[in-house]
């Protein structure tokens, strides 16, 4: 299209047809586009009274929307903890609409519920706290100890984060390493930083590996963590790290959407994965179109820390990785991340018998069989390596959900199962709060029916994982 106004004849009139005519008459808004301004004409100290004012609107806004959602008290589960002791929350948070029950809701049939709207609105997307413009959001957590370490600040003025701790991973979280399982947990109970990462694994990693690790703890430009007046820290940013959301090569549940989707409504949270046992996984990527993690370090930063938009990495500082070296390393170090013990398996991946109690030994054969959940989760590691798309636009009608679409999901990575108790939020984008959750999620979606005791029976089987 001309970037001048057109005239097109009418009966003989001389009509003045513009761009944006064009744009509405083809049922697009003239500022849609695929692109982020680069040149900002608003100065920097204008930008941050005006976002810093919308700030409590903008939280109080995702607030209600996660208290019209959920339960998000803190009531963990007796006796039941992460790897390092951290309580692990019970019972379904997910709230249905009145006078329904979970039984009743899975005899119905997907039209059934869509049309009488019944899906419960925590089974929908999750949008991000800020969805009209993403962006990496840490946990109050992780952004203080960074800032004791290094006197790096994590902190933006337009948002904070928006799930209360209890729902988080652990941290510090453990790190186990496949070629010294005899160590157990090499963190020694810290968040490896820049700071510390040569006192706690020299002697441990070869040369590379530590190299790799430092480059993982290195903070590089980001989106919103840089050096330019269009950022959303108070002072110019060094940027963050790989393990600033693979928290000690884990995931401390911070969160950022998708860079490859538009326009910016149809954009999805991104929940962060663990990278435990990457070495045995093979799809890589919000959309999983790269196939080793090789690819993914390579790529990160000029995907996920910039939008997907080249243009505004180039400008905010870009750091391009040398795949040979550098990129190497990096990934020599994330395939040594290990899954954390799980004593009751046998070198099957399955429960040995005389380990498990009677309902670990039923969840397991539900989860194998009525559950459905072996067909995607399969042992040792209780993955496929595949995507599946769960359609679950045929239980709700299209919304739009605090500035995000909330139409469908597409396809999902299947991602391992193993050391599942150490990874709330759950799904691709953290809208399930807990294993129950996750559970009556795909009882719906599966249309499995299982009984009350069938799932709590699952639950105590993935406990086991």
């Amino acid at each position: 299209m001309s970037i001048r106004s057109t005239f097109k004849p009418v009966f003989g009139l001389a009509i003045l047809v513009s761009p944006v005519m064009l744009f509405v008459a083809a049922g697009l808004s003239a500022h849609e586009t695929s692109y982020m301004p680069v040149d900002i004409k608003e100065d920097f100290n204008t930008t941050l009274s005006r976002l810093k004012s919308e700030k409590p609107k903008v939280m109080a806004k995702q607030e209600a929307l996660l208290k019209e959602r959920y339960d998000l008290s803190d009531r963990p589960a007796n006796g039941i903890t992460m790897s390092r002791g951290k309580a692990v929350q019970e019972g379904v948070r997910v709230k249905l609409s009145k006078g329904i029950t979970w039984e009743q809701l899975s005899e119905m049939t997907p039209d059934g519920i869509r049309s009488k709207a019944l899906w419960p609105k925590g089974f929908l997307p999750l949008p991000h706290p800020k969805q009209s413009e993403g962006g990496m959001v840490f946990p109050e957590f992780h952004i203080k100890e960074i800032q004791k370490q290094e006197g790096r600040d994590l902190t933006r003025f337009d948002i904070d984060y928006d799930l209360p701790d209890h729902m988080l991973p652990e941290s510090p979280a453990p790190i186990y390493l496949t070629t010294r399982p005899d160590l157990g947990d090499v963190s020694k109970g810290k968040i490896v930083t820049i700071e510390n990462y040569y006192e706690l694994f020299n002697g441990i990693l070869n040369p590379k590996q530590l190299e790799g690790l430092r480059l993982l703890l290195t903070p590089f430009p980001q989106q919103q963590f840089n050096q330019t007046e269009d950022r959303r820290t108070l002072k110019p940013s060094r940027g963050v790290t790989c393990f600033e959301c693979h928290e000690n090569g884990h995931t401390n549940g911070a969160t950022h959407l998708v860079g490859d989707i538009r326009p910016q409504e149809f954009r999805h949270r991104i929940g962060t994965p663990s990278l435990r046992g990457v070495n045995i996984q093979r799809l890589f990527g919000s959309q999983r179109a790269l196939k080793t993690v090789e690819d993914f370090t390579e790529f990160e930063q000029r995907g996920a820390y910039f939008d997907g938009d080249p243009v505004i990495a180039t400008k905010k500082g870009v750091n391009i990785l040398e795949r040979g070296s550098q990129v190497h390393f990096m990934a020599e170090f994330q395939e040594l991340l290990d899954f954390p013990p799980a004593p009751k398996l046998d070198v099957f991946g399955t429960l040995d018998p005389a380990k498990a109690t009677p309902a670990e030994l039923r969840g397991q054969a539900i989860f194998n069989g009525k559950g459905k959940c072996v067909s995607c989760h399969a042992p040792p590691y209780y993955t496929d390596n595949l995507m599946h798309n769960l359609h679950t636009e045929r239980f709700f009608k299209p919304q739009m959900v605090n500035g995000m679409m909330a139409a469908q999901d597409g396809p999902i990575k299947t991602f391992p199962l193993r050391g599942i108790k150490d990874s709330p939020p759950y799904l691709h984008d953290d809208r399930l709060m807990t294993l129950e959750d996750t559970v009556e999620f795909f009882n719906l979606v599966l249309e499995t029916k299982l009984s009350s005791q069938e799932k709590e029976d699952l639950v105590s089987f993935m406990r086991t994982l």
